[in-house]
């Protein structure tokens, strides 16, 4: 028997659609995937390949969604791993010692993840009957009968201004950590954004889910995969983005299920939902979202998108979406002032970057490189734009976004602020690098003066303590120096390639990285000095430190980055002779 169409859009069954497992014995069925419709009879799903129009129905035809988004090859079966089958068993252990009647659900990611034959270590169960807190008390009690001990218990409690609104149990078993909710329903007063907590069932809450392929449930009673909105096992086959809810109520329940949209629609390749984009891209969602979500929600989110294996994808939604400038908030009173438009820049700049790391071998730079070059790149076009703090001391830009919109440690704010404020000074050493040799240098602030470095060390000495100011990162700033560095490519072309290039700031990158290298000065950042305070209060007879033993610390790095193969009895005889040419000069 085959549902026609519009039958299936108006169906609401009471049960889901189901999915067997491999774990514990399963009930024999033709085929795993089925409907259980309200009259209690199970028909087995078909699908043609006749090609219709396309129509928002979990039961569309594999035709028409190709027309929408590829086929995803979506397992029949899931599979546990010993570890799972370990956690479970003890969870049904604990059901059964307390008697306790309570179904027991691993929710979302873990269940869409284990269908596309991916490992999950993000474990969450769902229940139907009790708080998760509960639950996790019984577990203890259960594990200490058996003579083992419950690890790192814990209760994050419920936030319900910033859309936080179940309290979570944490512990840890067999090495994983488990999260316990209870399945959820919301009422909404007239007057009250915060909805009022209550015990749903399983239907209630996949459907208050962010999106329908992260409302699967793998019930650990009955060993099956529920899909209780009827479509999450469609969406994830279909590669679809689609709110269980009409998408408006959805992002205003959790505004940051905007940011969750767009990271999942760009990780796993999938279509966003027409209708979804323009809610998300809508007034009241954005004013949500800078209202009502915290700013360390929505850092995390997009670092776990800059982190992903598609930045660019997702950094572009978030540009089409005019979501921008609602998740990179800017001071007041940024100069110069930044131009509304700018974001597609920082756009074409990540994209470039990304495409550079590919083409120069993602071996050069580790993942904290890489994250932090995307950073870079993608505030490219604010590095010289600053505001004033109470102090009026003037700050970065990006310093404020990485701090205050995004809530991430001050290490990438601190990283990135100095990648943008070395560009100058590496753009400025490029054409001596690659011409190695000591040719004019473009007049810079290097912060010091170095009038005593002879002429053929002075491109060693000034490249040295650039790279000692940024360190590991060095590479992420020569891939930014390369992006700007000037050519004589036509900047009016639109295609992202064509204007930067790649190929030959790829090769632009490579020469430059190599006279660096041949230079001698990679880790120059960990080279000893020759000599130390002490030596130098030695040669200039002082009996305390002060400045000026750090102005000769300076001095002897100098000496040092321009004599690399230098000793420190060599060293020292050049301090003594310089130290006394100045006593005789004062």
């Amino acid at each position: 028997m085959r549902l026609s169409l519009n039958k299936a859009i108006r169906l609401k069954a009471k049960a889901p659609l189901l999915l067997h497992s491999l774990y514990l014995p399963a009930a024999n069925t033709s085929l795993p995937f089925r409907n259980v419709s309200t009259h209690s009879k199970a028909t087995t799903l078909t699908l043609t390949t006749k090609t219709r129009a396309f129509l928002p129905s979990p039961f569309l035809t594999c035709g028409a969604a190709m027309a929408t988004a590829a086929c995803v090859q979506v397992k029949e079966q899931i599979e546990l791993t010993e570890t799972e089958k370990k956690i479970f068993a003890r969870l049904l252990n604990t059901l059964r010692y307390f008697n306790l009647q309570t179904q027991l659900r691993v929710a979302g990611g873990w269940v869409r993840d284990k269908l596309l034959g991916k490992e999950c270590y993000d474990i969450d169960i769902a229940l139907d009957n009790m708080l998760g807190s509960e639950f996790v008390d019984k577990v203890r009690e259960y594990l200490s009968s058996t003579g083992e001990e419950a690890q790192g218990l814990a209760v994050i409690p419920s936030n319900p201004e910033q859309s936080k609104h179940l309290e979570t149990a944490r512990m840890r078993l067999f090495d994983l950590w488990i999260d316990f909710v209870n399945l959820r329903c919301e009422d909404y007063s007239e007057n009250s954004r915060i909805p009022t907590m209550k015990f749903g069932t399983a239907e209630e809450d996949a459907y208050r889910r962010d999106l329908t392929i992260n409302s699967l449930f793998y019930n650990i009673n009955t060993n099956l995969v529920e899909d209780f909105t009827k479509r999450g096992i469609e969406d994830l086959k279909f590669g679809r983005i689609v709110t269980p809810l009409t998408p408006k109520e959805t992002f205003l329940d959790d505004p940051l299920r905007v940011l969750r949209a767009i990271r999942f629609g760009a990780r796993f390749g999938f279509a966003l939902d027409e209708e979804l984009k323009k809610a998300a891209s809508c007034d009241d969602v954005k004013t949500a979202l800078a209202a009502k979500i915290s700013r360390e929600r929505i850092g995390t989110e997009i670092d776990l998108m800059i982190s992903g294996n598609q930045p660019v994808k997702a950094i572009d939604y978030i540009c089409d979406l005019t979501l921008f400038w609602v998740v990179f908030n800017l001071p007041l009173q940024v100069e110069p002032a930044v131009s509304e438009g700018c974001y597609r820049l920082s756009a074409a700049y990540l994209d470039a970057t990304w495409k550079l790391i590919q083409l120069i071998g993602c071996s050069s730079f580790n993942d904290e490189q890489r994250r932090l070059s995307l950073y870079s790149a993608l505030f490219l076009p604010l590095r010289n734009a600053t505001y004033k703090d109470r102090k009026a001391k003037k700050i970065p830009a990006v310093n404020y976004i990485f701090k205050d919109s995004l809530k991430r440690k001050a290490s990438d704010a601190e990283t990135v602020t100095k990648v943008h404020k070395s560009l100058d000074k590496f753009l400025s050493l490029i054409p001596c690098l690659l011409s190695n040799d000591d040719m004019q240098l473009v007049k810079v602030d290097w912060g010091q003066e170095f009038v005593d470095v002879p002429l053929s060390s002075k491109l060693r000495v000034l490249t040295g303590f650039l790279l000692k100011e940024i360190k590991d990162f060095w590479r992420v700033a020569l891939l930014m120096s390369t992006l700007l560095y000037p050519t004589d490519i036509d900047c009016t072309q639109d295609d992202r390639d064509k204007h930067f290039q790649l190929d030959k700031r790829k090769d632009l990158f490579v020469s430059v990285e190599n006279a660096i290298v041949k230079l001698g000065l990679d880790k120059v950042w960990d080279v000893k000095p020759l000599v130390n305070g002490k030596d130098i209060m030695n040669v200039l007879q002082l009996k305390a430190g002060g400045p000026l033993v750090s102005e000769w610390q300076q001095k002897v790095l100098t000496w040092q980055l321009a004599h690399p193969s230098g000793t420190a009895e060599e060293c020292l005889d050049w301090m003594r002779e310089t130290h006394s040419k100045r006593i005789k000069i004062e």
